[in-house]
């Protein structure tokens, strides 16, 4: 069940990217509905696997996929029609592919191997393509919030994926979350 729930997220990149590259209010009110059924299938998927128990390295892997394509095609949408800099997707697309890379390939462990920086931007990547919407809305005043919002996660990724490099990418070197015994 909670692979479904990312499914549907995953289905829902493309008319996230087609709203999101359209200026108009209406589009902006249809990104609004598809961001939000997004950001509720994210929360329930991972809590439902855990507690049922079913937790698994490739659905962590499909649901942080799920939530990188998603977030990335709101925001190459967005920064299409100038709303984002195109350098934040493209910093996106950079970290997403580093967390990967550094987590199979270096670490050479099944399993996604994150820090915390990285964790705190992956929640924060929601919010700008959201925020882009309301401002369409009518909520102009949100803008600058949204552009700073916008260049402090641009800071933010290169710090993680500095961290990521000269630490290695090492786990232990940047905890996630809690130690677990």
């Amino acid at each position: 069940m909670a692979n479904a729930l990312t499914s549907v997220r995953l289905l829902l990149v493309a008319p996230f990217a087609f709203f999101m590259a359209r200026g108009d209010k209406q589009s902006a009110i249809f990104a609004l509905l598809v961001w939000c059924v997004a950001l509720l299938t994210d929360f329930l998927d991972g809590a439902l696997a855990r507690r049922r128990g079913l937790t698994s390295a490739f659905g962590e892997t499909f649901d942080h996929t799920s939530d990188f394509l998603f977030v990335t095609s709101g925001m190459f949408a967005g920064a299409y029609r100038g709303a984002f800099p195109w350098i934040l997707p493209v910093l996106i697309v950079a970290a997403f592919a580093q967390y990967v890379i550094g987590s199979y390939r270096m670490n050479r462990r099944p399993k996604l191997r994150g820090n915390k920086l990285g964790r705190y931007n992956g929640m924060l990547y929601f919010v700008p393509p959201c925020m882009e919407a309301v401002t369409r809305l009518g909520a102009g005043f949100l803008k600058p919030v949204l552009i700073v919002l916008v260049w402090l996660l641009v800071a933010s990724t290169i710090v993680s994926m500095g961290q990521r490099l000269t630490l290695g990418g090492s786990v232990e070197n940047f905890p996630s979350g809690p130690a677990k015994k």
